[in-house]
């Protein structure tokens, strides 16, 4: 069957997406205000709560994490360059919410960036991924490696484990890129500037103990649903992946990344990132056009949609299967042989 050339492609959808990749500064400030108003009212209304039973504060943890999750999307898009129509006012304010979220601004910009330019594409897996093994490259691990990766694929280590490592200790210290990254490095250093200032702010004004006790269950949950978030982005059963020599960089975005079909009320929370193929063709349209987009562009309706139900069942997903195309779970290699399986 004849396809398009990536040229084709190319121009194609740069046609169809290009009136929505026009960042709308009153919007950005709007939603940035408001958004970081709410999540300051819920941190002090946290703070307010520990005067009472400490499950309260747990409690008002939940949207103050979904608030984080916004604020981390405004800074997503500034690295995109598509919050603010200003390169600089998206610099300033992301490197600001990395603070924030623990997340250094041009580290993340960086390998985020790699993330976008090899999605799907097996032989550049790498930084800014979820680490995906084929079958073929499992059963070729030794009886150790095997077991170190399904430790790392393990929901509760992914979720609960995993993201207190990556953005409370490796964010802070990345050791995997290259020392020649000098900017993304610098950036690291900054935000972990950032970061002593406000906590020992934070410590004089407030004292350490109490500032944990409300900053740590924000952080751990945000956490947790920003790495689902990224999870279940690409890996579902039939996303895609495939050799650079057969890769297509349009195909990954319509058929690797999700639409993640939310309620409204997390829609919002999440920065509309559930609109992932759309970002994924045109990463330059803001957060707050890509519903707008999705509704008006016919040809992104025929994608991956996963519901926040249905969403649960990849979590058991591990492995691509390239014989059948798509994503399996461990036990799938009973099927192979029995010792591959172990």
């Amino acid at each position: 069957m004849h396809r398009p050339t990536p040229a084709a492609q190319r121009k194609y959808w740069n046609e169809r997406l290009a009136p929505y990749s026009h960042p709308v500064d009153r919007k950005a400030w709007f939603q940035l205000l408001t958004t970081g108003a709410l999540f300051a009212l819920n941190w002090y209304l946290m703070l307010v709560s520990l005067s009472g039973p400490y499950w309260l504060t747990l409690i008002a943890a939940l949207p103050a994490a979904g608030l984080l999750t916004r604020l981390f999307i405004f800074q997503h898009d500034c690295g995109h360059g598509a919050f603010f129509r200003s390169r600089a006012a998206n610099n300033a304010i992301g490197g600001l919410l990395g603070v924030l979220t623990l997340m250094p601004y041009g580290y993340w910009r960086r390998t985020h960036a790699l993330h976008h330019g090899a999605s799907g594409d097996l032989d550049r897996r790498g930084l800014g991924d979820i680490k995906t093994l084929t079958v073929d490259e499992y059963l070729g691990r030794s009886r150790w490696g095997r077991i170190k990766y399904r430790i790392y694929r393990n929901p509760i280590v992914m979720l609960l484990l995993g993201p207190s490592i990556q953005f409370v200790i490796k964010h802070r210290l990345p050791l995997d890129i290259p020392r020649t990254w000098k900017r993304e490095w610098s950036s690291v250093m900054w935000t972990n500037a950032g970061l002593a200032l406000a906590i020992g702010l934070a410590w004089w004004l407030i004292g350490l103990e109490r500032f944990l006790l409300v900053q740590v269950p924000i952080t751990l949950i945000g956490g947790a649903l920003g790495v689902w978030l990224f999870y279940v982005q690409h890996q579902f059963e039939d996303t895609y992946w495939r050799e650079h020599s057969e890769w297509s960089f349009h195909r990954a975005a319509i058929e690797g990344s999700s639409f993640y079909d939310l309620p409204r009320t997390l829609h919002w929370f999440t920065g509309n990132i559930g609109f992932h193929h759309v970002h994924h063709l045109a990463s330059r349209i803001p957060n707050y056009r890509l519903e707008e987009c999705f509704r008006r562009v016919p040809e992104l309706h025929g994608v991956t949609r996963l519901t926040l139900l249905g969403s649960l069942r990849c979590a058991r997903l591990h492995l691509w299967d390239a014989e059948r195309g798509s994503l399996v779970g461990f036990r799938h290699l009973s099927r192979l042989t029995p010792e591959a399986s172990r």
